[in-house]
């Protein structure tokens, strides 16, 4: 049976459909045919918003087929190979039929759908064709099946020739008012709303939520065929989705039960399946960051596309990971875990580590943008601040709800917001005392912090204070954690970093979410602290209210590794000054950290593990040499970063061995212990 439920299997308009093995036998045959051509038909209940009579004319098509097919006798074997071999084609183009047919009916692609009529009545007429020459050659003598069934199928087959796909005249006249309102996006004209209304009503798309889908299935379209080679649908697409979200945000005054569920939790397929993957899972093995652009090779081991072309450019011909020789070198794009990477990136907010790359996708994708895009979103944004400052309450928070969504990833968006004054009456939206609106607009902000020439305008305009008025006292908890999060954008400013740092509250307020907030807030916290550290005077205040003891403790219960490895990079920062790696030392760390390296997959935290212990060897080495020393279990995961780390990684486990062996050298030289033996390891030799 074809698989309907993940959408990461399959593009849209694209049929893998899979022959039936040549051992079949022809009774098992007969059947999964029957039951194929059943399920087809049941598509006539479902709604077809385009392309509404090729649909019923295919499904004729099957039905009639059908009566032939049950007329076959089954359970026989006797049947000739050239029998079974025309039956397997009927069951291939049969799988392709209905394919198209799941294309044609998803509620999330019918814009697209539209656009692509031209393609749509072609496939259904190449299918039809293929059809009729599979019963052209279907050897009926073979098979014994009556007089009359013969002459139904020579019917069948006559009409599958004669049958003909157009493009609907209703269909072809709508796909006219859609590209007359791009080319009018394009000029900068806006849109008449009742013509865009008119297009959304043709395609049953009436609600919010309704939009919102399509948007994200253009969103993700967008991005599988950013990686393919020819790029060939780029430039509609993108038009298309800036059609789709400035319709969304311009024609929907009230958000609809499924929306509120989409945007507070509503959870997709990918949502799920991310829930039980970790930032790990992403990670190219050979560089050890996220990956952008995920290849499979020959091996079925996935790495980061530079990664890997530099490797074969050095001459290997090996799989780093298992060091099997391949066969080939041809790398397969994994947009199934591209898509997946990006949605974990959404998911999980603000990644110190992965920000510079995240800014480069999101530029990309820029460059690939279309000027109907670029137009309709610069339009969008100046209708969106109009909302916002003269718009009523419900208004202004539907306003800030499409500011959050359209600035979550793009650059360019980010920018004709920033442009558009959207600021400001954001700023004051945060004071609001309804818990909704304040969440939708300090969620905005955070987003619209990553544009350069935001950050001066929120501290212009009093936010500093505005946002840490929400960061202690936000009505949601989510609201706090966007706080946190806009903070760490603003840390990445030296002056900023010190107002926010000499400002007595900022910290212990940061302090306060990581002690009891939810991950995502703590990961925030934990950010936008490592963002103040960047300042050394800041090492002292973070260490005065407590910060050392707090994550110390947070390490001992964390099970996502990204906030294990948030948490080591900020104590590795704190050790680099002796006051910090006295305050770490003190809170009992070491052991902690030392099970850390052990038992944590992550190599990021590893590497953080070993950067916080070497830092801790230095400044304070009577109370951090001799415990690593007397540990035997440490040795192991070091001269393992020496072969499997990054440079940085690989030259301060070097060091840090080479310290703890001058230490063992030296104590055993002045007699004082008896010597530890900390590089050997146990061989059986018979």
């Amino acid at each position: 049976m074809i698989n309907k439920s993940n959408e990461f299997i399959r593009r849209i308009l694209d049929f893998p459909a899979i022959r039936p093995s040549e051992t079949v036998s022809f009774s098992s045959l007969i059947a999964s045919l029957i039951q194929l051509g059943q399920t087809i038909c049941e598509y006539k209940s479902r709604t077809f918003f385009t392309n509404k009579k090729n649909v019923r004319s295919s499904i004729r098509l099957i039905e009639d087929i059908l009566i032939v097919l049950k007329e076959i006798p089954s359970g026989v074997s006797r049947f000739a190979y050239s029998s079974i071999l025309s039956l397997s084609e009927i069951h291939f183009i049969f799988q392709k039929f209905q394919f198209l047919l799941e294309d044609c009916s998803r509620e999330d692609s019918r814009i697209w759908m539209l656009a692509k009529s031209e393609d749509v009545s072609c496939q259904f007429q190449m299918l039809a064709r293929a059809v009729a020459v599979a019963l052209d050659v279907l050897p009926l003598d073979e098979i014994d099946v009556s007089v009359e069934v013969k002459e139904v199928v020579e019917f069948v087959r006559n009409q599958a020739f004669k049958l003909k796909f157009d493009v609907e005249m209703d269909d072809r006249r709508m796909e006219g008012n859609v590209l007359k309102i791009l080319d009018q996006l394009e000029d900068g004209i806006i849109p008449e709303s009742s013509d865009l209304k008119r297009v959304l009503d043709y395609l049953g798309i009436r609600h919010w939520g309704e939009c919102n889908r399509g948007v994200k299935f253009l969103d993700n379209e967008i991005l599988l065929e950013g990686n393919t080679k020819e790029k060939r649908d780029m430039g509609i697409l993108s038009s298309l989705m800036g059609f789709m979200i400035y319709c969304r945000g311009t024609l929907f005054e009230v958000l609809d039960n499924a929306a509120t569920r989409q945007i507070n939790g509503g959870s997709t397929n990918g949502d799920q399946v991310i829930r039980f993957l970790n930032l790990d899972d992403f990670r190219c093995p050979i560089a050890l960051e996220i990956m952008s652009d995920p290849v499979t090779i020959a091996s079925g081991h996935t790495y980061d596309r530079s990664s890997i072309l530099k490797w074969f450019r050095a001459g290997n011909s090996t799989c780093p990971k298992t060091g099997e020789r391949l066969m080939s070198i041809d790398l397969v794009p994994n947009l199934a875990l591209k898509v997946l990477i990006k949605q974990y990136r959404s998911a999980n907010g603000v990644l110190f580590v992965e920000t510079a790359r995240r800014n480069r996708d999101a530029a990309k994708s820029a460059a690939t943008s279309s000027v109907a895009n670029e137009q309709a979103m610069k339009l969008l944004a100046s209708f969106l601040v109009g909302r916002l400052v003269a718009g009523t309450f419900e208004k202004q928070n539907k306003a800030a709800l499409e500011i959050r969504l359209i600035t979550k990833t793009s650059i360019f968006n980010r920018s004709c917001l920033v442009e558009a004054g959207a600021i400001p009456p954001l700023l004051n939206l945060i004071t609001s005392r309804d818990s909704s609106c304040q969440e939708n607009a300090m969620a905005a902000l955070l987003n619209l912090s990553k544009n350069t020439k935001s950050k001066s305008i929120i501290v212009g305009n009093g936010g500093l204070f505005l946002i840490l008025d929400v960061l202690k006292e936000g009505l949601k908890m989510e609201a706090r954690q966007h706080a946190a999060g806009t903070l760490f954008y603003l840390t990445s400013v030296e002056e900023y970093r010190k107002m926010i740092g000499e400002n007595p509250q900022f910290i212990p307020s940061l302090l306060e979410l990581l002690r009891n907030g939810t991950d995502r807030g703590k990961k925030n916290a934990l950010v936008t602290i490592f963002g103040l550290l960047m300042r050394p005077e800041n090492h002292w205040r973070v260490i005065a209210a407590g910060l050392v003891p707090l994550v110390v403790n947070l390490l001992k219960s964390f099970e996502r590794e990204d906030l294990i490895t948030d948490s080591l990079a900020v104590l590795s920062t704190l050790s680099e000054r002796l006051d910090g790696a006295m305050a770490v030392l003190y809170a009992e760390a070491l052991p902690i950290i030392v099970n850390v390296l052990n038992s944590c997959n992550s190599r990021a935290a590893k590497e953080h593990c070993v950067s916080l212990l070497l830092a801790l060897c230095i400044n304070g080495g009577a109370d951090a040499v001799p415990v690593l020393v007397k540990n035997s279990s440490v040795m192991g995961p070091l001269y393992s970063l020496l072969t499997e780390g990054n440079s940085k990684a690989s030259k301060k486990a070097s060091t840090l061995i080479r310290l703890l062996h001058e230490y063992n050298e030296k104590t055993y030289s002045s007699g004082l212990i008896t010597p530890v033996f900390i590089e050997d390891q146990f061989i059986n030799v018979w």
